[in-house]
């Protein structure tokens, strides 16, 4: 755990070797990485964290005040654990929270790997309009029932990104948690679409980048070729 003035951070270490920093999404922990983690012990010094609202993690944000810079304030308090460049690896929306670390270039990255982060103001900077109204609609809807008292409203957000029936096939404790973290997960959402993002943004990232994306996912929203948008690999300047 590491301990600061505006709260605890979840932390851990693990392995030996290049360190890497894997970074979860809403609604999970560091914990729901141990298997990768116990896999890549062998060959990498592990820090797994979790992001705020989760896990041992204090939230730093408010309904008024949901920016993401807070987020990745937390993040970069992490990297700066392994006392050199980590490589960064985000999902869903700790993917997110890596790419503003990259653009923040506040701690030094070896790489950036960033898995499905919901960038949907990168849909509107691009011109994506229905896309992006797709993901409007939907959390306007979900933020609605859940104020209307729907302790699952969740799950109809998690069913818009996996598919019907996905939130139902977590096992029962999963579903607890995501439930019980709704109103984190709310938050998050805020803090996505409050960080403006184009392309001209992303090209001031300097660190070797991936980009990953489900064919699954990209099948589902029909999205134009273009849309996936993978980030160009480039190097350190």
């Amino acid at each position: 755990m590491i301990k600061e003035v505006s709260g605890c951070i979840n932390y851990d270490e693990c392995g030996a070797g290049p360190a890497i920093v894997p970074v979860p999404g809403s609604c999970s922990t560091g914990a729901a990485r141990c298997p990768i983690i116990w896999n890549l012990s062998s060959r990498f010094r592990c820090l797994p964290t979790s992001l705020q609202g989760y896990g041992g993690t204090v939230e730093r944000r408010t309904a008024s005040d949901p920016c993401i810079s807070h987020e990745a304030e937390v993040l970069e308090s992490v990297v700066r654990k392994a006392d050199g460049p980590v490589h960064l690896v985000g999902h869903s929306f700790g993917g997110l929270v890596a790419l503003v670390v990259a653009l923040r270039n506040q701690v030094l990255l070896s790489s950036l790997a960033i898995l499905e982060a919901p960038a949907m103001e990168l849909l509107h900077a691009e011109g994506e309009d229905r896309l992006y109204r797709l993901f409007r609609d939907m959390t306007k809807a979900y933020f609605a029932d859940f104020a209307a008292g729907n302790a699952s409203a969740i799950a109809a957000m998690t069913d818009f990104y996996g598919g019907a029936g996905t939130f139902a096939s977590w096992p029962s404790r999963g579903r607890a948690y995501a439930e019980r973290t709704t109103p984190v997960n709310i938050v998050d959402w805020a803090s996505a679409f409050g960080f403006p993002l184009s392309a001209a943004i992303l090209s001031a990232i300097r660190v070797p980048t991936s980009s990953l994306e489900g064919a699954q996912a990209i099948r589902r929203c029909s999205a134009p070729t273009r849309c996936s948008a993978n980030v160009s690999t480039r190097p350190r300047s």
